[in-house]
């Protein structure tokens, strides 16, 4: 049997969208198969058709050499298919082995009941097979997010899966944390387990996979073996042209300091931080995951409550102890997560474009609609948001659409101090590169950029000077001539 899977000429159409069109995926058991392609491409709708969320309007399904067809993710499971989803699919209140077996309880007695003995020493077969230290009676909500990668593998594996798809599974682990994820995928694939892996970091592509297939526009582009395909010719199968730089960074005239912040505290937190930012600059962010940036944030946002310390706005000490008084002093906060924190995912794209700048489209409580749409229309067009119109749901839009209606917030709201904590985390390389070009526009119309980011290559282009963050503390701020790797690593391990 040469595959394990093969999608032959798969459409799949939403309203308005063509979402595939002829798309074809052939996996060979035991491989690791990179799925790549900007957020829209179709990789998620593909996968999404594989594991039974979606039904394909034609083509065909053929698996361990039998043509199949089924409608549901049950029906999927009971074929030996299993996906693990980036937003990951847990019931938080229930143990580990509930959640392993859930829909699939081990049952005793009459009448029937679960057998709890067997489900947990089953459970932690399973976790064992992974080298997972978690206990099966532990409730959900008490793992890690790399805990809870290993429980829904744990819960494929159990399954006696076939097919394991990973949509971006390392979006949120540390590096070690994706070695030892990268260890258990290799035992998986030595099991004659396939993998479809789906990424948008190029590096983990090369080191973990064995063949990708490339779509772009919902339409398949080409496979490749991982040892053969070069690193710029993927990017270009991607986006469809030629990238010439992939950190197009331009350094803006710095003015006058814009945002100072002095002895700010929060205890058990941060603990007396102070440092400033210009007009034209932008300030990177550097530090593991956990060394507080994210919560240094969202204490300059008036996020979170019992921070102490001052923070200036143009020289004047500014009250921000809610986001609506940041807000009108002039400070925006895109947050890492888009979903839960960011977007409104059941408003249409106008709609989330102008929330933060509904002042300016009314009056006396009246809104001025055909003001808020043109603007938006305008926005729009300008952050080539992928989308049929401004009235398309949010929640339809792939990652990199999605961060975009955002940034196009807070461009309509014309804040001069942008906070971005994580922008490009989870997007493709084609949206990066425009995120990068919108903030040197930013910077170069005078705002004052703070770019929180965990992608060192990233945070070095793309930064004027860099701030690293160790356990809640300020340990160090590098000029970009003077920045490297090592000394911003050294900064986060050793302060």
């Amino acid at each position: 049997m040469e595959y394990m899977l093969e999608m032959n000429h798969i459409d799949k159409r939403f309203p308005g969208v063509q979402a595939l069109s002829d798309v074809t995926l052939k996996v060979k058991p035991g491989e690791v198969h990179v799925l790549l392609g900007e957020n829209g491409a179709g990789k998620s709708t593909l996968v999404k058709i594989l594991a039974g969320v979606y039904r394909k309007d034609a083509g065909e399904i053929i698996l361990g050499g039998q043509k199949v067809d089924y409608s549901s993710t049950n029906d999927a499971s009971k074929l030996g298919i299993s996906m693990i989803y980036q937003e990951l699919n847990m019931i938080p209140d229930l143990t580990v082995a509930e959640n392993i077996f859930i829909n699939r309880e081990h049952l005793k007695g009459w009448p029937k009941h679960i057998d709890w003995e067997k489900m947990n020493s089953e459970a932690a077969k399973a976790l064992k097979k992974l080298n997972a230290n978690i206990s099966p009676t532990q409730k959900a909500r008490r793992l890690t997010t790399a805990q809870k990668q290993m429980v829904e593998i744990a819960r494929a594996i159990s399954a006696d899966s076939r097919i394991i798809i990973m949509d971006e599974p390392t979006a949120s682990l540390t590096e070690k944390e994706i070695g030892e994820l990268f260890r258990q995928i290799r035992l998986l694939s030595e099991e004659n387990v396939s993998i479809i892996y789906i990424s948008h970091r190029l590096n983990e592509v090369k080191e973990i996979g064995d063949r990708v297939t490339v779509l772009r526009d919902g339409q398949y582009i080409g496979t490749r073996d991982i040892k053969e395909a070069d690193t710029d010719d993927l990017i270009q199968m991607m986006v469809g042209r030629e990238i010439t730089q992939f950190f197009p960074k331009c350094v803006a005239k710095k003015g006058k300091e814009a945002l100072r912040v002095e002895n700010l505290s929060r205890k058990n937190v941060l603990h007396d931080i102070s440092f400033s930012v210009h007009e034209g600059e932008v300030l990177g962010f550097s530090g593991l995951i956990g060394s507080g940036r994210t919560e240094l944030m969202r204490a300059i946002y008036g996020a979170d409550g019992d921070v102490s310390g001052r923070v200036y706005v143009d020289g004047k000490e500014a009250k921000v102890s809610s986001p609506k008084l940041a807000v009108q002093n002039g400070i925006a906060f895109l947050t890492e997560d888009r979903k839960n924190l960011g977007a409104i995912l059941n408003f249409p794209i106008y709609q989330n474009i102008t929330l933060a700048s509904m002042d300016q489209f009314s009056r006396n409580s009246v809104i001025d609609h055909q003001a808020e749409r043109s603007r938006s229309e305008e926005l729009f067009s300008m952050f080539n948001i992928k989308a049929p119109s401004i009235d398309t749901v949010t929640r339809s839009l792939s990652g990199g659409n999605q961060q975009k209606v955002l940034l196009a917030r807070w461009f309509c709201r014309d804040a001069k101090i942008i906070i971005l904590d994580e922008p490009t985390r989870g997007i493709d390389v084609g949206s990066k590169v425009e995120i990068y070009e919108f903030i040197n526009e930013l910077a170069g119309q005078g705002k004052a950029i703070i770019m929180v980011s965990s992608d060192l290559p990233e945070v070095l282009a793309m930064s004027d000077r860099i701030a690293v963050m160790r356990e809640g503390r300020l340990t160090g701020i590098l000029d970009r001539e003077e920045a490297t790797q090592e000394k911003i690593m050294k900064l986060a391990t050793l302060g």
